[in-house]
């Protein structure tokens, strides 16, 4: 097999298969495929879970032969033994060396999504395609080996859970102390840990507590000791319920609960905005205004054309000693605990109003910036 190339005089470094013409003429033959000489034909590869970055198999070809001085790139390939390639998976874009390896990860997954049954021995065909310069011309497709796979079924890591259950319910729509409505707290554990955080609305006089699984009292049911509100838990029917606003009244409480120490944290939240834009600049929050029947945040405040966020200084200084750790900024999804966010962009300068919402798992809303 022929093609003609043409070397373009305006850029000697490429080569751009054209048809044929009466100079500047190159024939390219396509000789030889790449040939797969590793592994053995037949290899048997038992995988196995914790190795996953460990090397499992090294490909490697000779290179395909097209008599001519241009970048062969190689594409590799595998699919089902026996299946003739009927649904190949690529198994890297392309690479214009002559090996690649496979780690014990890759290949699995490779196993699993070819059908390999997990703990199943299977067979997968792999083959590498050989292409001519940065078109992908003149393909030629290499001998096919066989590897046999027993793979392993990755276990995917399931965050704990943890519920909120108490007469602050009755503010997101659902029945008070209802355990099988029981409201699930968002993780911030480091997946050893059992830590949780959840924003909730709590009125002057009402309590709560939190169980390991909604519907029943018996896996985890964490309360005070005696009902001392001094940040201490434990697990027993008998524990009292939490009560973190008698003393600070009705607001927006942040609340943090580690199990394995059996602890909780919580700061009634006050939120602001604060940026180029604000009267403090970034060094002060302009306090924001909280109606409790709404769950809103507003302010209605002079703003110069520049930018900025809102925080919660208190909660942050209070939780972890930092006034950075809650604030929202224009991110998507918006959220409180984005550091990175970006800042809100205030393109006109005059007096706007200013509208926040945090949500219970502390995701958030926002409106006239």
């Amino acid at each position: 097999m022929k093609k003609i190339l043409k070397l373009s005089l305006l850029s000697l470094l490429f080569v751009s298969i054209t048809a044929c013409s009466d100079d500047d003429k190159t024939i390219a033959t396509a000789n030889s495929a790449p040939v797969l000489i590793s592994p053995e034909d037949g290899t048997n590869v038992v995988l196995n879970e914790g190795l996953e970055n460990n090397p499992a198999v090294t490909l490697v070809w000779n290179h395909g032969d097209y008599d001519v001085s241009t970048e062969i790139t190689y594409s590799v390939e595998v699919a089902l033994g026996g299946t003739d390639f009927a649904t190949p998976i690529p198994v890297l874009p392309t690479t214009t060396n002559r090996f690649y390896t496979l780690t014990v990860g890759v290949l699995n997954d490779l196993a699993i999504q070819a059908g390999i049954t997990p703990f199943e021995t299977g067979d997968l065909d792999v083959r590498v395609t050989s292409t001519l310069g940065t078109a992908n011309a003149m393909p030629m497709v290499s001998n096919v080996l066989t590897i046999t796979v027993t793979p392993f079924e990755a276990i995917v890591p399931v965050d704990p859970k943890l519920f909120f259950v108490g007469a602050p319910q009755a503010y997101y729509g659902l029945n008070a102390w209802d355990n099988t409505t029981a409201i699930p707290m968002r993780y911030i554990g480091d997946g050893t840990t059992q830590v949780f955080e959840a924003y909730v609305k709590v009125n002057a006089g009402e309590g709560f507590k939190f169980i390991g699984q909604q519907g029943s009292w018996d896996n985890g049911n964490y309360g005070t000791i005696g009902g001392a509100q001094d940040g201490n838990l434990e697990n027993s029917g008998g524990s009292s319920d939490i009560k973190v606003a008698e003393t600070d009244g009705a607001g927006l409480y942040y609340v943090q609960v580690d199990i394995d120490n059996l602890k909780y944290k919580v700061v009634k939240m006050t939120w602001g905005i604060i940026g180029d834009s604000t009267a403090g600049g970034w060094s002060d929050e302009t306090a924001m205004n909280y109606d409790f029947a709404t769950n809103k945040w507003t302010l209605t405040a002079d703003l110069t054309a520049a930018g900025l966020k809102y925080r919660s200084g208190n909660s942050g200084t209070a939780i972890y000693g930092d006034a950075w750790k809650f604030n929202v900024g224009n991110s998507d999804p918006k959220v409180t605990y984005n550091a990175a966010a970006p800042n809100f962009s205030i393109a006109t300068a005059g007096s706007h109003n200013l509208e926040l919402t945090i949500n219970f798992d502390g995701t958030a809303t926002t409106a006239g910036e």
